[in-house]
């Protein structure tokens, strides 16, 4: 497993360490075998308001992109259930985003930052959310290997 971490201020290179948790924690969870590449850059406003831009054609800031690298391969499960060497791709999250979206959801600024990288990490797997539906299995994912980040945390302190 590899985690290539950046961060546009040092002042949050401690997700590094908890990224590569959430990361063994969700592939625990979905009993996967292989060994993944993540990169992950922290970044600011700007930066991901030209990636959303560019990317998306949407002009305005976000909270997290994904850059999948296996959308379009066919037999994913059997590649996540492989003991191959698989590049996932890359997620980029806004530090003032995460900043905003904490104050105003009322939760911690590393609960956030956790949020949006299992958000990242699920949109690398291939899970979606365009569809009612396909909203509801992402978003219950999510917490679902959040509340696991927190069990674990808590056993080892």
């Amino acid at each position: 497993m590899q985690l290539d971490f950046n961060s546009f201020d040092k002042n949050y290179n401690k997700y590094k360490a908890i990224y590569k948790e959430l990361l063994k924690t969700a592939l625990k969870y979905f009993n996967y075998k292989f060994k993944p590449t993540i990169g992950v850059t922290l970044v600011d406003n700007e930066f991901i308001h030209n990636l959303n831009k560019e990317y998306r054609k949407i002009d305005r800031p976000t909270d997290v992109i994904s850059f999948a690298f296996l959308d379009g391969i066919n037999n994913k499960e059997a590649l996540f259930n492989s003991k191959d060497d698989v590049d996932l791709g890359e997620i980029y999250i806004s530090i003032p985003k995460a900043i905003e979206q904490a104050k105003e959801y009322g939760h911690s600024e590393e609960r956030e930052f956790c949020f949006l990288f299992v958000h990242g990490l699920l949109h690398l797997l291939g899970y979606d959310h365009m569809t009612k539906e396909d909203e509801k299995v992402m978003f219950d994912l999510q917490d679902k290997i959040l509340d696991l980040k927190e069990d674990l945390w808590k056993q080892n302190n």
